[in-house]
């Protein structure tokens, strides 16, 4: 049994020797650094894209908080807008309003005036026909007649 262990030792060390002289140990050892390399790479670039996936979410973040203090902005700049807007139209309204008020008072006033004058007129017209009728009764004659035709051209000229 020591014979089959020597030559097992045997056997192993002329393997591991020949293992030595292949240089196995060294494109293993080789093979596991350009792994463990690689592995250090990806470990790398996961790390970049990992900051730059940090810094992209802060700037859209960002970004957000922007766009919704613009959106606010612009909501309270429509807001004001309509306010503007409405008060315009009320001041508008009020003008036109007070327009048409105005166009119909002084539409009453031309009446009232208009008719007012025909009244005066017809006034007049009734006066002059009762100054005549009284005169006519009262005077006779050419000199009657002459008197009643300068009355009544007096009452005309002060009435009208």
């Amino acid at each position: 049994m020591a014979e089959g262990r020597f030559w097992a030792l045997v056997s192993l060390v002329v393997f591991i020797g020949i293992l030595i002289y292949l240089k196995v140990p060294a494109t293993v050892t080789g093979f596991l650094d350009r792994r463990a390399e690689s592995i250090r790479a990806e470990i790398d670039e996961a790390r970049k894209l990992r900051e730059e996936a940090q810094a992209l979410l802060a700037e859209y973040q960002r970004k957000a908080r922007q766009a919704e203090s613009e959106a606010e902005e612009i909501v309270d700049q429509a807001r004001r807008e309509a306010e503007a807007i409405s008060v315009e139209a009320k001041r508008r309204m009020e003008e036109y309003v007070a327009s048409r008020t105005r166009l119909a008072e002084d539409k009453i006033a031309q009446a009232e005036a208009q008719a007012v004058q025909e009244v005066r007129a017809l006034s007049v017209d009734v006066a002059v026909a009762a100054a005549e009728r009284i005169l006519a009764a009262r005077v006779k004659g050419d000199a009657g007649d002459r008197l009643i035709a300068q009355a009544i051209d007096d009452v005309k000229a002060k009435l009208h």
